[in-house]
């Protein structure tokens, strides 16, 4: 198979153009094609619209075509696809992997594929059951600290826009790209240079991938949460379990540590057993919420609404001049703000939309880079009090019952409070007080805000709308820690083996799923 890349058609052309471009690039007939596979599509808006594609092109003659056509543009595929470790002889005590979020969901697909048999703790509810709590919560205010947008099956992806982009190069991308598929993703996440698979479709996903794990003989206990751990000479020998029925002693030697970001209450068990761990930048804010006609017409200019093209979406950031970045967060086209709060007293917000992205508004964060030394506490705890005194203010300033602070954009520059909404309605649930969010959020962090809207709105035309929506607040963008891991991938307490987003080292969930297979490749070579 040969590929070819920059084959380019405008909106008017359908794909069946593409066999025919493909045979111009290689300079053969038409008839000479065997097959035209999608690799990549990308929609290029610089001049006009037209979407760019990377073709997996099979032709007669392959070697003679190569040499032939003399196009810069096509070569042959680098790279071979990635495959498990082989497989091991069942370990007398099975490996635990802490979290079903991306991290923890593919490091147990690849323990159980090779034979290791491992168990599966999640401290929340299967997705069907954390679904009906979701909603209760966003209908009532009434939260279930088990089971929330934050925690259970599926991780806090599995309430989002189901992004699968990233910014770096693994092998493993792909493989965690065909598994999704395979288990129900659309197929379009395989070609698209901007994928994403919509909380729709990861709730089918989940029930799927948790299917073939109970058959590979992977045991899965959800509502058990990890309370403790028990270690001899730095040795990993057993975790300490809290279950439905009660706590127990898990003994194993290797326990994958998969958890989420918003696991608060485990980062403060591990860091009094003396696991070590360090403070981390991340960055907190707001939602912004505009009518997804005014972004389609800003990025597509006369051509929005066209019915080939998706709802649009942005990626913006500024450096402010006292050095702070400020930049735009899991962008959800078509989408809703949801109430992301998982412990009392404290609202968070987040983004999700549906795949087919048909909502009337387009949310994103817009967030402000912080750093430890802006936090409260210098040690590695420190970046939770920061994110809790912010979620508190939010909480009050709401009124309880987790409705959130929000706030028209106009009404923010002009630092007057929001009598209510403009053009644009909010969608987070169980609703929104309004107020000026000047009086909620610290002064840095508004100030940062204010400064860089003009400058954004100078890069996509309309983004600093009067009518656009602020809610607050976010703070759930990145884990404010990092469990330490050494060369090997172990903590400093052998055995433990910290993975993923929660533990401060991905960003996402095609991120964090490699990084839990990087753990698992990691246990397996060891076992």
């Amino acid at each position: 198979m040969l590929q070819i890349e920059n084959i380019k058609l405008d909106l008017e052309e359908t794909q069946a153009a593409l066999g025919r471009k493909a045979a111009a690039a290689l300079r053969v007939n038409a008839g000479d094609i065997l097959e035209v596979r999608i690799l990549r599509r990308a929609i290029d808006a610089r001049e006009g619209i037209r979407f760019v594609y990377t073709l997996g092109v099979s032709v007669k003659g392959e070697d003679r075509v190569l040499r032939r056509c003399r196009n810069r543009h096509v070569s042959r595929p680098e790279g071979t696809p990635y495959q498990l470790p082989p497989a091991v002889p069942q370990p007398a005590l099975p490996p635990v992997v802490v979290g079903a979020g991306p991290a923890g969901l593919f490091c147990a697909l690849a323990l159980a594929r090779c034979g290791a048999r491992p168990i599966l703790l999640e401290r929340g509810w299967d997705v069907a059951r954390r679904q009906a709590d979701v909603e209760r919560f966003w209908e009532t205010g009434v939260l279930d600290p088990a089971s929330n947008v934050q925690f259970g099956e599926g991780g806090a992806g599995a309430f989002s826009d189901g992004k699968l982009n990233t910014g770096t190069r693994d092998l493993r991308h792909r493989f965690t790209l065909e598994i999704l598929t395979a288990h129900g993703a659309p197929e379009s996440i395989l070609w698209d240079a901007k994928p994403h698979v919509g909380t729709d479709y990861l709730r089918r996903v989940l029930v799927s991938l948790r299917q073939e794990l109970l058959r590979l003989g992977c045991e899965i206990r959800f509502g058990h949460r990890l309370a403790g751990i028990q270690q001899e000479d730095g040795q990993l020998r057993a975790l300490q379990i809290a279950g439905p029925e009660g706590a127990y002693s898990l003994p194993t030697g290797q326990a994958v540590l998969a958890l989420g970001n918003s696991a608060r209450d485990t980062f403060a068990m591990l860091h009094a057993a003396g696991v070590p761990m360090e403070p981390k930048p991340l960055a907190v804010g707001v939602r912004i919420e505009h009518r997804q006609a005014d972004i389609d017409l800003a990025q597509y200019k006369a051509l929005a609404g066209h019915p080939r093209l998706p709802a649009a979406s942005y990626k913006l950031s500024c450096h402010l001049k006292d050095g702070r970045g400020v930049f735009s967060f899991c962008v959800c086209p078509g989408g809703q703000v949801v109430a992301a709060a998982s412990e009392a007293g404290r609202t968070v917000t987040n983004g999700m939309s549906f795949y087919a992205r048909d909502g009337v508004n387009c949310n994103g964060g817009l967030l402000v880079g912080v750093t430890p030394a802006d936090f409260p506490d210098r040690g590695p705890l420190g970046g939770i009090a920061f994110q809790r005194e912010l979620e508190e203010r939010a909480f009050t300033a709401g009124g309880g019952g987790f409705t959130a602070p929000a706030q028209r954009l106009e009404d923010f520059l002009l630092r007057r409070p929001s009598q209510g909404p403009g053009a644009v309605a909010p969608t987070y649930r169980p609703g929104v007080r309004w107020c000026d969010l000047w009086e909620v959020l610290p002064g840095f962090l508004c100030q940062s805000l204010a400064e860089a809207l003009p400058i954004l709105d100078g890069k996509v035309r309309g983004y600093a709308c009067p009518d656009a929506v602020l809610t607050a607040v976010e703070t759930r963008s990145s884990c404010p820690l990092r469990i330490l891991r050494d060369e090997t991938g172990q903590s400093a307490v052998r055995g433990l083996w910290p993975c993923g987003e929660g533990a401060g080292y991905a960003g996402g969930i095609l991120s964090a799923a490699a990084d839990g297979l990087r753990a698992a490749e990691r246990v397996l070579a060891l076992l």
